[in-house]
């Protein structure tokens, strides 16, 4: 999507899924300062480790864009990342998110059982955090007649 928006992307996981223009057996949590510029690092981060991936791409990056399960956001252990003023913005979907599966998956397709949302830290002066609805479904195509 990003890349069909004209924007250039490197993307990268640890594991080899496959994926074609995408660099693999990548650790991000080893990542050090990109040798060139990168101006956002936008991902869906494992569960497990999402403190340690926001925290450490606020380090790297101007702008981070993640995808997290929206509870990530009631968090006293999560202080360091959630206040201060970096994190400017939170996206909540307005219904819940289909399951995402692999490429090929032939199993049940359901909607997941978690709310998420897209939070977004910028480097600049602290700012108040805002948090808006948004909606993943497509826009309907208008009627005719």
């Amino acid at each position: 999507v990003l890349r069909g928006a004209g924007h250039m992307v490197y993307a990268t996981d640890l594991v080899d899924y496959g994926c074609k223009d995408s660099e693999a057996k990548v650790d991000f949590l080893m990542e050090r300062a990109p040798s060139f510029a990168i101006d956002a690092i936008v991902t869906n981060p494992p569960f497990k480790l999402a403190h340690e991936f926001v925290a450490h791409a606020i380090k790297l990056v101007p702008k981070t864009v993640m995808l997290l399960r929206l509870a990530f956001y009631e968090s006293v252990r999560r202080s360091d990342i959630l206040d201060g003023g970096l994190l400017r913005r939170i996206y909540v979907f307005d219904k819940r998110l289909p399951m995402m599966h692999r490429d090929g998956w032939e199993g049940r397709k359901a909607n997941s059982g978690m709310a998420f949302a897209w939070f977004v830290w910028e480097w600049g002066p602290p700012t108040k955090t805002t948090i808006e609805r948004i909606s993943w479904d497509l826009p309907a195509a208008p009627k005719s007649g």
